[in-house]
């Protein structure tokens, strides 16, 4: 099971106004735990300390993803971190964090991925949503010389946009392969596409103008839970394939009335009486569940090592499978369909339907 490591932040640079970009430095020793693929992501802890001096520290967790191309054994660790208003981590990292502090790093997880082939490839992002598919485009750029990619990103403003430099990088170094369009929703451009939101009906029509829609070998779609949805919206419509398209949410604010897939379960809810069987890191152990537990909280009141980060259904960092027993999961903006048809749920998102659930976080 993968364990918290501290790690010394060497730069903290500035990328906006509201953001940052942190480099951790990664002890010799530590550099094959932490090598990552393009688009992975890691989980960063902090302890609030009690508003009244006297409380116990909160523990905070946030994941946030890698930007630099892939490396097996890394020297160093590069994320972009964007403030969120009344944001616990994202608030202190962009105000507080320095140069020669320390931050507890999980070694890098995540799906969101894209192993460097030939082919053609596209993104469309938002915001902070071009940090993983920073990472992706680079990595894929410099190793498969057959490769090409486009990517639409969409932000605010021109001020507001993070990565300018790098991604003029990408220009400048692959000209003939790396394709860049770029929409502002709150500010007009002098030249290129007109300000305003990219939603569906807007990308279903832009998107068959950049590139031909049947021969990209994958999209990549990552940023707000809004734009995301509309982009997804967009690529079905234009008859791509779903096992074509893969997403990661940023900054997910709205109620969970619909999540994007969910495993089928028949109706109920938590129980006093359910238990929850869980396998951690080669050690089970059963538990009474509280009324109203997720099977993380419950199994977070017994093993504080469970993985966790973000608790909202959007980084798949508690992901288990779910040997027996039935769940509901409230939300789902992680796992992908082939994920949930062969059994994996989200720990922190899953309530018990059946008087007993057994989960495998090894699994």
């Amino acid at each position: 099971m993968s364990t918290f490591h501290p790690l010394r932040v060497t730069a903290v640079e500035p990328l906006t106004d509201d953001s940052v970009a942190l480099t951790f430095a990664v002890p010799p020793e530590l550099r094959p735990l932490y090598g990552y693929k393009p688009g992975q992501h890691i989980a960063l802890r902090r302890h609030r300390p009690g508003a009244d001096g006297l409380t116990a520290a909160t523990e905070v967790r946030r994941t946030y993803s890698l930007c630099a191309p892939a490396s097996d054994e890394p020297a160093e660790l590069r994320v972009g971190i964007r403030g969120v208003e009344g944001g616990d981590f994202s608030s202190y990292a962009v105000k507080e964090l320095r140069a020669g502090d320390t931050v507890d790093v999980l070694p890098p997880a995540g799906r969101f991925v894209l192993e460097p082939r030939p082919g053609r490839f596209a993104a469309v992002v938002g915001g902070s949503g071009i940090t993983p598919v920073l990472s992706i485009a680079a990595t894929l750029l410099t190793r498969e010389p057959e490769a090409r990619f486009c990517l639409v990103r969409s932000d605010r403003s021109a001020a507001s946009t993070m990565f300018l430099e790098e991604v003029a990088d990408l220009k400048d170094r692959f000209p003939g392969r790396f394709h860049l369009v770029t929409v502002l929703s709150r500010e007009e451009q002098q030249s290129g596409l007109p300000s305003g939101r990219l939603d569906e009906e807007r990308l279903g029509a832009l998107l068959p103008s950049l590139l031909s829609v049947p021969d990209v070998d994958g999209w990549y779609l990552c940023g707000p839970l809004g734009l995301v949805e509309e982009a997804s919206r967009a690529l079905r419509g234009l008859g791509v394939p779903r096992a074509r398209i893969h997403q990661e949410i940023f900054h997910v604010t709205e109620a969970p009335s619909a999540p994007a897939e969910t495993r089928p379960h028949t109706p109920g809810g938590g129980s006093q009486t359910a238990t929850v069987t869980a396998n951690l890191d080669g050690r089970s152990g059963c538990w009474p569940m509280d009324d109203g537990e997720s099977v993380l909280e419950t199994v977070l009141r017994h093993r504080a090592d469970a993985p966790f980060a973000c608790k909202g259904g959007v980084c798949g960092t508690c992901r288990v499978r779910l040997v027996s027993g039935e769940v509901r999961m409230e939300r789902n903006y992680a796992l992908e369909t082939d994920e949930l048809e062969a059994g994996y749920v989200l720990a922190c998102q899953s309530r018990p339907v059946s008087a007993a659930v057994e989960v495998d976080f090894d699994g």
